[in-house]
C-alpha cells in the first residue's frame, strides 16, 4: 500500500534530489543495522518523506555518513540519519511486520509467516518502546478487516482507517505540534489508501477481490470523483503542512506534496489512455 508519497524528479534541484536520496539511504543503512536484510526489505519512500518533514520541523541535527551497499558496491553513497531515521525504520518495520501477520491469518501465506517469524523478536522490543504507534496501527489494521469482511464500500470510513494509523505515525513527540501533525498525516494517509485502492481496481475487478470502490466505479462520473476525492484529501494535508515552520529542506517536501504523490496517478492515466488507444487501431 505504500510507494506513493515520492519526488517529483524532473521539478526538484540536483543538492535537492542528491540529498533526498541521502535521507531514502540513510533509512536503508539503520533497518540494515537495527533489523537485518528483512528489516531492509521494509524500506518505503513514505517513511524518507516522515523523516524529511520531522527533521526539518525538529531541526533535528542529521549526521552524514558514506557507505558502500549491495545495491552500490562500487562507490560509497552518501547517507543522512539522526534520531527520526530510527524512529521512522521502527515504524517501517512495525507496519510490515502487522501486514505479514494479516497475509498469514487471512491466506496463511508461507513466506510471511517465514519473514514475520524472522523480525518477531526485534517487533516485540518496538511495541514496548513505542505501545502507543502499536496499538493505533493494530487497531487501524483490524477495522480494516471488518470492513473487508462487510464488502464495506463506504470510501470515508475504510480510507479513514488507514489515516488514524498513519496519524499516529506522525507523531514523533506529543507536544504543541501534535494536532497539525495528526491532521496531516490523517489526510496523506487517506490519499495513500484511496489512490491503492483506485490502482488496483481493475485486476480487483478481474479476480473478484475486495476493493471499497466498486459501487463508486459503477458510476458515469467516477473518474472526475476521484480526481476530486484525491484532490480533496491532499489539499487538507499540504494545508496542515503550511501550518509547520517548516524551513530545511522545505523545497523538498513541498516538491513531494504538489507533485511527487501524483506521479503514480498520472502513470495510472497515462497507461490507461495508451490502452485505449491501442483498443482503437485497427486490426
Amino acid at each position: 500500500m505504500f510507494g506513493y508519497v515520492t519526488i517529483y524528479e524532473p521539478e526538484l534541484k540536483v543538492k535537492d534530489w542528491k540529498k533526498y536520496k541521502a535521507y531514502y539511504c540513510g533509512l536503508c543503512r539503520v533497518l540494515k543495522e537495527e533489523y537485518g536484510f528483512a528489516g531492509q526489505m521494509t524500506l518505503t519512500y513514505d517513511m524518507t518523506f516522515a523523516i524529511i518533514l520531522l527533521s526539518s520541523l525538529y531541526e533535528s541535527t542529521v549526521k552524514t555518513e558514506q557507505h558502500r551497499c549491495k545495491v552500490h558496491p562500487v562507490k560509497k553513497q552518501m547517507m543522512l540519519r539522526n534520531e527520526i531515521t530510527v524512529y521512522a525504520a521502527a515504524m517501517n518495520v512495525l507496519l510490515a511486520y502487522h501486514h505479514m501477520e494479516d497475509d498469514w491469518k487471512d491466506e496463511r501465506k508461507i513466506t510471511s509467516f517465514a519473514a514475520k517469524s524472522v523480525v518477531h523478536a526485534k517487533v516485540k522490543r518496538i511495541m514496548e518502546k513505542y505501545p502507543r504507534q502499536s496499538r493505533a496501527i493494530r487497531e487501524a489494521l483490524d477495522e480494516l478487516a471488518v470492513c473487508e469482511r462487510e464488502k464495506s464500500t463506504d470510501i470515508d470510513r475504510t480510507a479513514g482507517c488507514f489515516g488514524k494509523l498513519m496519524e499516529e505515525l506522525f507523531v514523533y513527540r506529543q507536544d504543541v505540534w501534535e494536532d497539525t501533525l495528526r491532521k496531516l498525516g490523517f489526510f496523506l494517509g487517506k490519499f495513500i489508501y484511496i489512490m491503492d485502492a483506485y490502482e488496483d481496481l481493475p485486476q480487483d475487478l478481474e479476480k473478484n477481490r475486495y476493493n471499497p470502490l466498486r459501487e463508486a466505479y459503477r458510476r458515469p462520473d467516477y473518474e472526475d470523483r476521484m480526481k476530486q476525492i484525491l484532490c480533496m484529501m491532499i489539499s487538507e494535508s499540504t494545508a496542515e503542512f503550511e501550518r509547520l515552520p517548516c524551513l530545511l529542506d522545505v523545497d523538498i517536501l513541498r516538491n513531494i506534496l504538489y507533485d511527487g504523490v501524483w506521479n503514480r496517478y498520472n502513470k495510472i492515466q497515462m497507461k490507461r489512455n495508451e490502452e485505449q488507444n491501442n483498443d482503437k487501431k485497427p486490426i
